[in-house]
């Protein structure tokens, strides 16, 4: 009996790897060479990197462009404590990485995107593209220099067909949603005229909110950060003539002059906020919000009371993005953070839905004009259809 569950639950990791292997796709890494010449470098002075997948049939001149995340670093210390990782250095990035979700490469998988030009565009910054700081001190060897990645970046893929582009999507998750957003209108001003442009923003809309011990935690994080990289000059104007250039970090900010169209994706209960955001460790110095963070299941009423009540913040802060029916935006209540990027959760049979249509299917429909996509999800735990995120019991927030 033992024997034939043993043999069941290898057949099953068997199907899992196939199914696994056939829904990505290992794309090898591209150094911008040039753009080292240009002072558009990584924080520890390597060239910028990228990974594309050519396009092919209808979609040779369709691109899309995804960001990659990894958080921030708001001081000397942090900025240093990856100027030596993958987040900090080209020469840490692995040589390949595996395209799936919005960026897989077969219909069935990624119906609408599946044979357009797709790019990962590798972070190394730390300040989601937007430093410049011309000065790099001796002594820690540190280059703050996001937006000058950003634009080598582009100007590299320009030369390599983009240029042509009919189609085209900024898109990025976690700190690279943040920057689709912030970079979204100088995007579509770097493509031609005719070129149909919108930004695409996964598990990108952090909100302004105070953390469980009433501090501003997130605000005064993002104010190092825009000090730190010299920001300011690189936020959008529209927000920096009205607000202090830290507070232009924030989408619910910015997101209301955004001209180009917008679509968001983030789950109203998004685990890197709640672990960061909302209960960061310094407000919590005892842990009592340790298990919560780890699996909502394991989240006292009290606590879930606390969630919906941030819930509601996300919701107000979303509303920052205004009426306009050229935008879009898929909030559903799980426990998540980034949904774009893996199968599971854009397009797979048991995928998340919203009015019973996948994140892949909204994404296509709003981008295509095909149907407008303008979605909220009723509180937690009303949603089966959530994939809740469950982090190992050592893992400790980012912040």
């Amino acid at each position: 009996m033992v024997k034939v569950g043993l043999q069941q639950w290898l057949r099953a990791l068997v199907l899992l790897v196939v199914l696994l292997r056939t829904a990505s796709s290992l794309v090898d890494i591209t150094y911008v060479l040039s753009a080292v010449a240009k002072g558009a470098v990584c924080l520890d002075g390597s060239p910028p990197a990228y990974h594309l997948d050519r396009g092919y049939g209808t979609g040779i001149n369709n691109w899309l462009i995804q960001l990659e995340g990894g958080g921030w670093c708001n001081n000397v210390t942090t900025c240093l404590s990856r100027m030596n990782t993958r987040l900090g250095s080209s020469k840490q990035m692995a040589k390949q990485l595996a395209f799936s979700g919005l960026l897989g490469n077969k219909a069935q998988f990624n119906p609408d995107f599946y044979n357009w030009n797709r790019v990962k565009v590798r972070y190394c910054d730390g300040s989601s593209f937007t430093g410049d700081v011309a000065a790099v001190n001796p002594k820690t060897n540190l280059h703050f220099r996001g937006a000058r990645v950003f634009l080598a970046v582009m100007e590299d893929l320009l030369v390599k067909g983009m240029k042509n582009a009919e189609n085209a999507i900024l898109s990025g998750c976690s700190a690279g949603g943040l920057a689709s957003i912030l970079h979204c209108d100088s995007f579509k001003a770097l493509l031609p005229m005719g070129t149909k442009v919108k930004c695409l923003a996964d598990a990108g809309y952090f909100i302004n909110a105070l953390d469980i011990s009433h501090a501003p935690h997130i605000e005064e994080f993002y104010s190092d950060i825009v000090q730190t990289h010299a920001s300011a000059k690189n936020l959008p104007l529209s927000c920096t003539l009205r607000l202090k250039p830290s507070l232009c970090f924030f989408p619910q900010n910015v997101a209301q002059h955004v001209r180009t169209p917008l679509f968001i994706v983030n789950a109203a209960y998004d685990s890197w906020q709640i672990k960061n955001i909302l209960a960061p460790g310094v407000a919590d110095p005892l842990g009592t919000w340790h298990n919560c963070k780890l699996d909502i299941l394991k989240c006292t009423p009290k606590q879930l009371l606390v969630m919906q009540g941030y819930r509601l913040q996300f919701l107000r802060a979303l509303f920052g993005i205004g009426p306009s029916s050229s935008r879009g935006y898929f909030i559903n209540s799980c426990y998540a953070h980034c949904q774009t990027e893996v199968q599971e959760t854009w397009f797979r049979n048991d995928s998340p839905r919203l009015a019973n249509k996948t994140i892949a299917k909204a994404v296509g429909d709003w981008f295509y004009d095909r149907a407008p996509f303008q979605k909220i999800d009723c509180p937690y735990p009303c949603d089966k259809t959530c994939h809740n995120r469950v982090f190992d019991t050592a893992e400790h927030p980012l912040i």
